[in-house]
């Protein structure tokens, strides 16, 4: 570039203070959407930019159709799945490269979950800032009451677990907004709001971090039918719970296929060993299933 020649980075200062003066004139500044494209060398430190800059711009909303219990846990479970697969290798790629801005991300996952919130060690965040919206709240408000509890025991579990805030909405502009709400904090940091709707009878409004496994209870099943059924995590058991109530559409009877696990020839030791351990907790919270939360003991060692 010739001397004297402003580069990016200069015209975009002079934009800014330009900008800057301009918001004490009367006439103010216009609004509008904008795009920012970011060029440079293949790993020049434009991701790292990126990352340190709009940290607060990038996140996940997942949209749930309330209407169709039975295929609600499928598409959760599904685009969660691949989006966190997609995630998790982007991290890997960056930790190679930048190992710093990985692990501040991968740190930013639990700034939802205060350490000493009772389920710290319980759960298990989304990579990204996730927000679960159950969509089309009128229809599924016409429900049973039982049916609607299950449904809403189930979300507010899958939205704790994973560090997520949850919604109920529908075209009701009143609904809308507090969706808004949660998204708005999720692109411009704005406040993150402190009101709580639990109630199933109501729309659910739970931002993330304000919920507890104490107080959204244990799957809704009885202590027989938790005991029969196989899982390997809380979060198995409670798709296992709830496909029950609501089999997937094309779902068959699985019962007698035997489990690969099991298997020798797919052994692996490191694998083996986790897979023990995790087995031994999920025993644990289903023996403690009937009790209250806060009585609950687990093995985490």
């Amino acid at each position: 570039m010739p001397a004297g020649s402003d580069t990016l980075w200069d015209i975009a200062i002079a934009e800014v203070e330009k900008r800057e003066n301009a918001e004490g004139d009367d006439e103010g500044v216009e609004i509008s959407e904008k795009s920012v494209l970011f060029m440079g060398n293949k790993n020049g430190g434009k991701t790292t930019i990126i990352l340190r800059c709009l940290d607060r711009a990038f996140a996940i909303v997942l949209v749930l159709d309330l209407s169709k219990p039975d295929e609600l846990w499928t598409t959760m479970e599904s685009l969660l799945q691949v989006t966190r697969n997609h995630v998790n290798k982007i991290l890997t790629k960056l930790g190679k490269t930048n190992p710093e801005v990985a692990t501040e991300i991968k740190q930013r996952m639990w700034n939802n979950l205060q350490k000493d919130h009772p389920d710290y060690e319980l759960v298990d965040p989304f990579p990204l800032p996730l927000v679960i919206i159950g969509s089309k709240y009128d229809i599924f408000h016409e429900f049973d009451s039982e049916v609607r509890k299950i449904i809403s025991k189930t979300l507010r579990f899958v939205s704790h677990y994973y560090g997520a805030s949850l919604v109920f909405t529908s075209k009701s502009e009143a609904l809308l907004l507090k969706a808004r709400i949660l998204i708005n904090n999720l692109a411009f940091g704005f406040d993150k709001s402190k009101s709580v709707s639990v109630d199933h009878s109501r729309p659910l409004f739970i931002p993330a971090g304000l919920d507890s496994l104490n107080q959204i209870g244990a799957p809704p099943a009885s202590d027989s039918d938790i005991g029969k059924l196989h899982a390997n995590t809380p979060l198995e058991l409670w798709k296992k719970v709830f496909e029950k109530t609501f089999p997937p559409k094309g779902s068959c009877d699985l019962q007698y296929t035997r489990d690969p696990a099991q298997d020798l020839q797919y052994a692996e030791y490191e694998v083996d060993v986790m897979r023990a351990q995790k087995k031994q907790e999920l025993d644990q919270y289903k023996r403690n299933a009937s009790k209250t939360w806060k009585e609950m003991d687990f093995d985490l060692d």
